[in-house]
């Protein structure tokens, strides 16, 4: 180890070997005191069973025995320690030169006796010497590359880099090298920058490989460290294969009957590139010169899908051989040869059953309306396209004819009028006539066929609404009463064209005449002004209407003319005689509004009467209805006194009854209620429908009443008076016994039957 002295400009080079000089022998020496320290080194990742020797101080100012040396700073006391009298320094501790590579220290040296400073305190460093204790590492990886296939041989993939935590600056410990260990002889890797480079690869043969780098320090010599790292390369796919048809002759039967657009048969073409390279586009180049198939490519599966775009015929064609060809969509310049294959394809077309074939898809048919029954309207014609030429039967569809106006020929397709025709109820018949194989009844088509119903000139014209003419009194000569037209339900080719005119009898009529307006139309006129409404109020004009059909058709028609009062201008004001004769001021309408009250307030005094002589009628109770006991209906033989407890008829012969209450007895009550002081009305006696409201009052609020309605009848002979009760039922005692004495104090009402009583005594005393 070596320690550097400067003292004035001058360096004093002192060589110390720890194992070999002895304590006290000096190399070199100069008589000149004073020192400033400079560096040390230690060696890193030094694991000796003693502490390393450092370095030592020193000082020769003052002798040895007394002086004593002390460190400060960094790692002072804990990684570095110093022995204070020989100024030794050792490391207390494995130092390791990537954590920290230098130490900054402050060394004072004193005299032990009196604790004088001998030296400037001076900072000097303690260097950790790097050793080779760190392998390289790919701190980057792993690593990933894709290099298309087939490139040049030393194509660059990647570059790959480790580092070193080691020092480069003494030794090459830190000098990495590369080298493959896995991946030969596919790749190779540049010893000095780590640069990975292909050998040319067909993507084919292999996708995905794993290539394994060392990096080696040391410049890859004995005894360096060294660390791996894996690369993953992928070779991209370039269009270096073109497609191929996995079969050079395809054979599909398909049937006639196969609808338009569905799959027919699949053809497919393989081809070793993937992604877009792999797609290829089919089209049939030969043998369908009438364009009767397609060729459609599936996405997904990469399928050639054969369609129809024309219907097929067994009985005109029965196979087809096309010439299928699948081309890539993308080419690669690189790679030679066509990107494209071709195949054959046979088509054998079998046979269906087909349903008939109409000769046209719908039928157009005429007939007149007055065409007489079973006439043959028209034919409708229908074959089976098949080879066998099954028969056809006809049928129409009677969905399609609810009135069954029409027939047809199950064998020739004839269709005759089954029911009279009316052009004017429906001009247009549509059905439907279906036709069927007879060897195959589930073979079925059908065809529309429209009839139209001609015309023929069977409806006479007639007014075109119901007219009612009015003529005023103070008209003129030849004015206009009404115009007049026509309808007529037929409808000629040519057109309408009516003609009008007076029946023989009124062409002399000498108050109306008509004028042809030349339009399909007429003008009725006046002849005179001496039309009254008192004289005649209305005139009936016929008029005869012909059409100018084949053979022509007329009706007769009646035009009403009413004589009117007109004002001064014109104006209709009234129409009826009896409007003329009423006075002024006084119109039909008000004298129909005027009866109808007399009527109405006749009809409401004949109510009330009637209402008046109901309510004056007295309240009569016959006697086959005064019931005054309850009837009760029982299962059993008899039901005691319970039977003649049920009413109480002692309380309606005196409603004043006992001065309680007295609960009914069809039921059983389950609560006792306390009893109801008894009402009175006073001594001018009871009042019937008090008495009724009282009872039914009671009864709806009665707890105890059953849940149903009852009917009670109540009978008695009145109260309020003083006499109390005249009914001998009550009476115990005998006519002998009866006094009426009492009668008389009774008042004025009771004095005569007192007078007759008293009589009667003196005559049996008598």
């Amino acid at each position: 180890m070596r320690i550097y002295f400067l003292i004035k400009n001058i360096f004093v080079v002192s060589f110390l070997v720890a194992s070999g000089v002895g304590e006290g022998q000096r190399l070199l020496s100069r008589a000149k005191r004073g020192w400033v320290w400079n560096q040390m080194f230690v060696l890193e990742e030094f694991s000796g069973p003693d502490p390393i020797l450092v370095g030592r101080l020193h000082t020769d100012k003052v002798d040895n025995d007394t002086a004593r040396y002390s460190l400060a700073g960094e790692g002072a006391g804990t990684i570095f320690a110093i022995n204070e009298k020989t100024g030794d320094i050792h490391a207390m501790k494995r130092l390791d030169r990537e954590e920290k590579a230098e130490y900054t220290l402050t060394a004072k040296v004193t005299n032990g006796i009196t604790g004088q400073l001998l030296e400037p305190m001076t900072e000097f460093i303690i260097k950790v010497q790097d050793i080779n204790d760190n392998a390289p590492k790919f701190t980057e990886g792993p690593y990933h590359a894709a290099v298309e296939e087939m490139s040049a041989v030393g194509t660059s993939v990647i570059t790959v880099t480790a580092t070193d935590a080691d020092d480069p600056v003494y030794g090459n410990s830190a000098k990495l090298v590369y080298s493959i260990l896995e991946g030969q002889p596919y790749f190779s890797v540049d010893p000095n920058s780590g640069k990975i480079a292909l050998h040319g690869m067909d993507r084919e043969m292999r996708e995905d490989y794993q290539v394994v780098i060392q990096a080696k320090d040391m410049g890859g010599h004995m005894g360096g460290l060294s660390g791996t790292t894996t690369v993953s390369i992928t070779l991209q796919d370039i269009n270096d294969n073109p497609p191929k048809f996995s079969k050079s002759l395809y054979e599909f039967v398909i049937p006639e009957d196969l609808p338009l657009g569905k799959e027919g048969g699949k053809v497919k073409a393989n081809d070793r590139d993937i992604g877009e390279n792999a797609k290829s586009t089919y089209s049939i180049i030969e043998g369908d010169d009438q364009g009767v198939f397609e060729i459609i490519t599936n996405a997904t599966t990469q399928e050639g899908i054969l369609q129809l775009r024309k219907p097929l015929d067994y009985e005109s064609k029965r196979n087809y051989t096309l010439k299928v060809e699948a081309t890539n969509i993308r080419s690669e310049p690189r790679s030679n040869g066509p990107f494209k294959d071709t195949a054959t394809v046979k088509i054998v077309v079998e046979d269906s059953d087909e349903p008939p074939v109409f000769s046209k898809p719908m039928y157009l048919l005429e007939v007149d309306e007055n065409a007489p029954i079973n006439k043959i309207i028209g034919t409708v014609t229908a074959r089976d396209p098949d080879a066998t030429g099954s028969p056809i039967r006809y049928f129409i569809d009677r969905h399609t004819d609810l009135e069954r106006q029409f027939n047809i020929n199950v064998d020739n397709g004839r269709i005759t009028l089954a029911k009279p025709l009316d052009r004017e109820t429906d001009m247009w018949h549509n059905i439907t006539v279906t036709a069927t194989e007879v060897r195959n009844h589930s073979q079925i088509s059908r065809a529309v066929v429209a009839i139209r119903v001609m015309d023929i000139n069977d409806n006479a014209p007639e007014f075109a609404t119901e007219y009612e003419a009015f003529l005023c009194e103070n008209g003129k000569p030849g004015q206009v009463i009404q115009t007049v037209s026509a309808v007529d339900k037929d409808d000629p080719i040519q057109g309408h064209y009516f003609d009008y005119r007076l029946v023989p009898e009124m062409l002399n009529n000498p108050n109306f005449t008509i004028k042809n307006n030349q339009d399909n139309s007429i003008s009725v006129l006046a002849k005179h002004d001496t039309f009254r409404r008192q004289k005649q109020e209305m005139y009936f004009l016929p008029i005869i209407v012909t059409d100018n059909g084949n053979p022509p058709m007329s009706s007769t028609n009646t035009l009403t003319i009413r004589v009117c009062g007109c004002s001064k201008d014109g104006i209709v004001q009234s129409c009826n005689v009896e409007a003329y004769v009423l006075p002024i001021g006084l119109s039909m309408g008000a004298l129909i509004a005027i009866l109808a009250c007399i009527i109405l307030l006749l009809v409401i005094v004949v109510l009330f009467v009637t209402l008046r002589r109901h309510k004056n009628e007295p309240l009569i109770i016959k006697d086959d209805e005064d019931v005054r006991e309850n009837i009760i209906r029982y299962d059993d033989e008899g039901g005691g006194e319970e039977d003649t407890e049920a009413f109480d008829i002692a309380t309606l012969q005196n409603p004043d009854g006992i001065n309680g209450y007295l609960p009914r007895k069809d039921i059983k009550p389950d609560l006792q209620f306390m009893p109801r002081a008894g009402q009175h009305s006073g001594p001018n006696g009871v009042d019937v429908d008090e008495f009724i409201n009282v009872r039914l009052h009671e009864a709806d609020n009665d707890p105890t009443a059953p849940p149903y309605d009852s009917i009670q009848i109540y009978g008695y002979e009145g109260r309020g008076s003083i006499a109390g009760s005249l009914s001998s039922l009550e009476t115990a005692s005998s006519d002998s016994d009866q006094n009426y004495d009492y009668l008389r104090e009774w008042g004025p009402r009771f004095r005569r039957l007192g007078e007759l009583y008293s009589v009667g005594e003196s005559d049996r005393e008598t």
